[in-house]
């Protein structure tokens, strides 16, 4: 069989080519999915995820058939590498099919026409795409997958995890998907090297780990992020946040402030560095520092920089605290890193207090205070012998505001407190709550309500607000909140 002069499969039959149909049926991995309307995207995003389900379900029960297995394996066994990588995943779709209709009549496999296409699918799906966790990756209201396993998937939706009829053939089937995902961004995932972080063409952040770690089977991870960049729009529209917050938040960009994000897993620390990072000028040359690269800056003048695990060797490894060194280097007007998780925090306050100012970083913790033991904890692992009192001066110098977000019960992810840090007395460290959110209740569908306690007391970075001249629509902001 050919298409046009290119073999695609081994085997060849007596037959001319047959043209591809005008109409699609059945796509396996379409390259882009239309833009729907406003007022219909609720609806349509549910009837999508619904169709996603089915197929994926539909999908699973056929995997587990002896002779779809048998069928499968010829189909790999009959086609042309090089070829299948030259074709257009809807035309080497139709082949596909047409081979499995070939094979299932040769082999008396009795196979309906669904069965047909969901096994075609399948296969293009696994040399071109992740496999079974196409449909999922396709599914715009899924935030995460959680793969445990071959036979355990489960997703966040709405806030919610729930478990999808998702499955993979056996262990061996998802470690080929997990190391095809490392081999993709240059790194590799074995059991000599059994963890990996990385990221998907579009994006999504991605954790691997493989057995003897995982004793339940690899294990996958994918934070998928939007495929528009998400802004304070949108975030209002999710009820993240209130239109005076947003202004809050703007200016505190605008007039180059150094912010940290702070919050749990999953509550939505990049995403809100990303709306924040909207605000930096474009005239500005901004230094990016990520284990994994996953921010999304709209500035012309942005250099991305991404650490580098060590080889089977134990060479080669460029952590982020070298990159936070070397971006220093750079001639950066702001830095931002991804998330300070050890001794680069000593290295980020250097370049907070050494003229970069509106620098951005994220960091894990259970709320503003929390958030700064944690940064003195890790400017301690950079073995620097500073006292806790150079420590937390040094702290109080480098860092303005801290802006914690918070993954609520109801699934929600909201803004729920933002601290400036107006100074230090003795060893203590002065902490003024801007505003806070406080829960006052719940709604009959389970949505929590609450209003925000605004402190109306004078910023330490006052003079820094009358001198882009935005001092008076910060106490408007205010006024609004309260």
């Amino acid at each position: 069989m050919t298409d046009g002069n290119i073999p695609v499969f081994g085997r060849r039959r007596n037959e001319q080519p047959v043209p591809p149909p005008a109409v699609q049926v059945f796509s396996s991995a379409p390259q882009s999915i239309p833009a729907l309307p406003v007022s219909a995207r609720t609806t349509a995003d549910a009837a999508a995820s619904a169709t996603i389900a089915a197929a994926a379900a539909h999908a699973a029960a056929i995997t587990t058939r002896a002779d779809i297995a048998e069928l499968r394996a010829l189909c790999l066994a009959r086609m042309d590498a090089t070829a299948v990588a030259s074709l257009h995943p809807d035309r080497l779709l139709i082949e596909v099919e047409r081979l499995i209709s070939d094979l299932a009549t040769e082999k008396r496999v009795q196979l309906n026409g669904r069965e047909q296409r969901s096994l075609a699918t399948e296969l293009v799906d696994d040399m071109l795409g992740l496999g079974p966790l196409e449909p999922l990756l396709l599914d715009d209201t899924i935030n995460d997958i959680m793969v445990n396993g071959p036979d355990h998937t489960f997703v966040e939706r709405g806030g919610k995890l729930i478990q999808v009829p998702v499955r993979f053939r056996d262990w061996t089937h998802l470690t080929n998907v997990c190391q095809r995902i490392a081999a993709s961004v240059g790194r590799r995932v074995d059991e000599a090297s059994p963890m990996c972080d990385a990221r998907l063409k579009d994006g999504s952040r991605v954790n691997i780990i493989l057995p003897p770690l995982a004793i339940d089977g690899p294990s996958l991870s994918i934070r998928k992020f939007s495929k528009k960049p998400i802004d304070f729009d949108k975030l209002i529209q999710y009820g993240s946040l209130t239109p005076p917050i947003a202004r809050i938040l703007e200016i505190a960009a605008r007039t180059r402030l150094n912010i940290i994000v702070s919050g749990g897993t999953g509550s939505g620390k990049t995403t809100m560095m990303n709306a924040m990072s909207r605000f930096i000028d474009p005239a500005e040359r901004v230094v990016t520092v990520e284990d994994a690269a996953e921010l999304q800056l709209q500035q012309p003048h942005v250099v991305r920089l991404e650490t580098r695990p060590a080889s089977l060797e134990g060479k080669g490894e460029v952590n982020a605290r070298d990159l936070v060194r070397n971006a220093l280097r750079m001639r950066p007007d702001r830095i931002i890193i991804g998330e300070v998780r050890g001794a680069e925090a000593f290295d980020m306050l250097q370049a907070m207090n050494t003229g970069h100012d509106g620098s951005m970083s994220t960091i894990h913790a259970n709320n503003t205070r929390d958030a700064l033991a944690r940064i003195e904890n890790m400017v301690q692992m950079s073995s620097m012998g500073l006292s806790p009192k150079a420590i937390r001066t040094q702290v109080v110098a480098a860092v303005n505001i801290i802006v914690q977000v918070e993954r609520q019960r109801d699934g929600g992810r909201r803004v729920t407190q933002v601290t400036e840090i107006a100074g230090i007395e003795g060893e203590t460290q002065l902490l003024n709550d801007i505003f806070k959110f406080e829960v006052t209740g719940e709604t009959a569908t389970g949505k929590l309500t609450g209003r925000y306690e605004v402190s109306r007391i004078r910023s330490a970075f006052h003079e820094r607000l009358q001198y882009f001249g935005l001092d008076r629509s910060w106490m408007a902001a205010l006024d609004d909140i309260g």
